[in-house]
């Protein structure tokens, strides 16, 4: 899987590179990613994350914090991509720490979900290439609205597939002329509904997802829907060896039920190029 997933990434690149006809040049790459929940050390006062401190169950002390807030910062660096969106933050001191390690001028967007698990959204986003101009905060859900280059473009991140479909039909109703795109977890046939397009579809037809089960097949759990208004160059699973575990069969994660395994996430990034 990941040797066909980094030939289709070279692949989708060569379109969208140097090399590209002039008409398909400058596309735009896009990534969202589950961090497996990134937690400061600090106890919180409106939910339990008495799991993730240091005198907690996972012994969440100073040196795993910032060896996760490292790994993670490393992994958007490795994509280079100027819109990142991320589920799995726990406060807004998260997120600075995570753009703060990050090598690229990335600008952040954080919203508080008030979930019981305490974790949000976030986008990490280059300010010459997109200005945020509203976001609005729903269940399970953060809608970020703003101009992309010269394109009024709706971000749409989900946990929740229920609330993201409630979400998408409404929008495409009152608002058809924003561009869409929706991240996360979202049913598939959202897409064919309400005239979506699915780019990573033909991943998860060849066999690769971003979370692998315990029997060793893959699921994609994360999607990626578009509006038909984007032209698509290129869209799959990022997999690189260096995210894998040491038998190179699934993603290395932070921990494995109470172990502490010192990686990255369960799940891999998905990402999209448009123009």
């Amino acid at each position: 899987m990941k040797r066909l997933a980094a030939l289709l990434l070279l692949a989708a690149l060569a379109m969208c590179g140097p090399f590209a006809p002039a008409q398909t040049r400058r596309p735009l790459g896009i990534a969202f990613y589950d961090l497996d929940g990134l937690y400061d050390t600090i106890p919180a006062l409106f939910y339990d994350d008495s799991d993730h401190t240091p005198q907690g169950r996972l012994v969440w002390n100073t040196e795993r914090y910032r060896r996760k807030i490292s790994r993670t910062a490393a992994v958007i660096d490795s994509m280079a991509l100027p819109l990142v969106a991320l589920y799995g933050v726990e406060n807004e001191a998260v997120v600075r720490d995570l753009s703060a390690a990050c090598l690229g001028d990335y600008t952040y967007l954080h919203s508080t979900m008030n979930a019981f698990d305490g974790l949000d959204f976030a986008l990490l986003y280059y300010g010459d290439l997109f200005r945020p101009t509203e976001s609005e905060q729903l269940r399970d859900c953060l809608y970020i609205e703003g101009i992309l280059r010269r394109d009024t473009v709706g971000l749409l991140l989900s946990r929740n597939p229920r609330m993201a479909e409630r979400f998408i039909a409404e929008h495409r109703s009152e608002r058809p002329a924003v561009r869409l795109l929706v991240m996360g977890r979202i049913p598939s046939h959202a897409a064919r509904r309400y005239g979506l397009t699915e780019p990573l579809r033909r991943a998860e037809r060849a066999g690769r997802g971003n979370v692998r089960y315990p029997n060793g097949s893959w699921y994609m759990r994360d999607r990626i829907l578009a509006d038909t208004l984007f032209e698509v160059c290129g869209a799959d699973v990022y997999a690189r060896r260096f995210l894998f575990d040491e038998r190179g069969t699934g993603p290395l994660p932070t921990f494995s039920r109470d172990r502490y395994r010192g990686g990255w996430s369960f799940s891999l990034p998905v990402f999209i190029y448009v123009r």
